[in-house]
């Protein structure tokens, strides 16, 4: 396996796609825009909203934008569908902005792995609804969600 390789490697299994999206997970929930830009291929194609990165060093300023802006960040996602190399998600998260203005962002994400594991293609789609503080379900400190909290599902959502 070459350095650089993020296993687990296509083709997925119900077990290795449901473990890479708890990876994306975590590395998300940790917030940290250019250690999350490595889970990408360097050429690393994106649609997330009205917005196409490419290549790690957009990754790393889109993400940079991004959690500067959303607040108490907190992301649940869960594995939708798989098939050899491309995996499909749903997730929601919740932040608020700098007014104190909470959300909870839902969303479907289709990927598509190289042989190395690291993700070349990602198209998401959100919507952003607005909450009040005393609806917030995603309850932990920041950082990756505790094994034992409720997922997606579980939470109803």
């Amino acid at each position: 396996m070459t350095q650089d390789a993020r296993p687990p490697l296509p083709p997925f299994t119900h077990e290795t796609a449901t473990r890479k999206v708890r990876m994306a997970e975590d590395g998300w929930n940790g917030r940290d825009p250019a250690r999350v830009a490595l889970a990408y291929t360097p050429d690393s194609r994106w649609r997330n909203r009205a917005e196409f990165p490419v290549g790690r060093e957009e990754i790393t300023a889109f993400l940079t934008r991004k959690w500067a802006r959303e607040l108490e960040y907190r992301l649940i996602k869960e594995l939708w569908a798989f098939a050899e190399n491309r995996i499909a998600v749903r997730f929601a998260y919740e932040w608020r902005d700098d007014a104190g203005n909470w959300y909870r962002s839902h969303g479907n994400e289709n990927w598509e792995f190289d042989e190395k594991g690291l993700m070349r293609l990602r198209f998401a789609s959100i919507n952003d609804q607005p909450i009040k503080e005393s609806e917030r379900k995603f309850h932990w400190p920041q950082g990756p969600r505790p094994a034992d909290h409720p997922g997606l599902s579980d939470l109803g959502l």
